[in-house]
């Protein structure tokens, strides 16, 4: 009887046991769903921001509804604050890692603010242009292009070292793949609404008329 007793408890704490941890994977499962709905729903935020910062630093605004400048400047720096309140939500930083990591985190991005600010007023210049442009200008936009690409990767090598020097690695890591994805949202957006390259009408038509002879 006594034997039969410990096998029937034994039965029992194996059951809770494994009840425990079922709820426990349910538990841990619900986590990751929920943290995945929360990275979903602050770069769809960083989506619309990119959208946004678009409309704003690239298109020019019709005559009757130019901002003032003041008020651009204000409109950038409420999309620079979301952009710094969709990286927080996305970095698990203790406090002490936040009081090492937010100012390295606005030095790094005033720095590739500056290119950005360059990679603006390239993209204004080709959109006024786009349809007249030489063979001169062409090679000068391309040039453009890739150095500015070539200045957002010298900014990023120059800075991880110093990420890594007060973050962990894997820190360092999310943080950059964070700031990317906020990057190609917006770099996105832009490409979305930068015209193609063009001939000029009077080149085209002479090279349809070659091709009629």
């Amino acid at each position: 009887m006594c034997a039969f007793t410990l096998r029937l408890l034994d039965s029992i704490f194996r059951m809770g046991e494994h009840r425990a941890t079922a709820a426990f994977a349910n538990r841990e499962e619900t986590k990751l769903k929920m943290k995945r709905m929360n990275l979903a729903k602050y770069f769809a935020a960083a989506a619309a921001l990119a959208a946004v910062f678009t409309f704003v630093t690239i298109l020019p605004a019709p005559a009757q509804e130019t901002s003032s400048p003041s008020q651009k400047q204000l409109n950038i720096a409420a999309m620079r604050a979301e952009r710094k309140a969709v990286v927080g939500a996305n970095m698990p930083l203790t406090k002490d890692d936040a009081k090492v990591f937010w100012p390295l985190y606005d030095e790094y991005e005033a720095r590739m603010d500056k290119i950005e600010e360059r990679h603006i007023k390239e993209v204004r210049e080709y959109v006024a242009s786009y349809e007249t442009l030489t063979d001169a200008d062409a090679t000068k936009k391309l040039d453009q292009v890739v150095s500015i690409q070539e200045a957002r990767l010298d900014v990023q090598k120059a800075y991880i070292p110093k990420f890594r020097a007060v973050l962990s690695s894997i820190k360092t890591t999310r943080f950059f793949q964070v700031d990317g994805k906020i990057r190609a949202l917006v770099q996105c957006q832009i490409a979305q609404m930068v015209p193609l390259a063009k001939a000029p009408q009077s080149s085209a038509q002479e090279g349809q008329g070659d091709n009629n002879l």
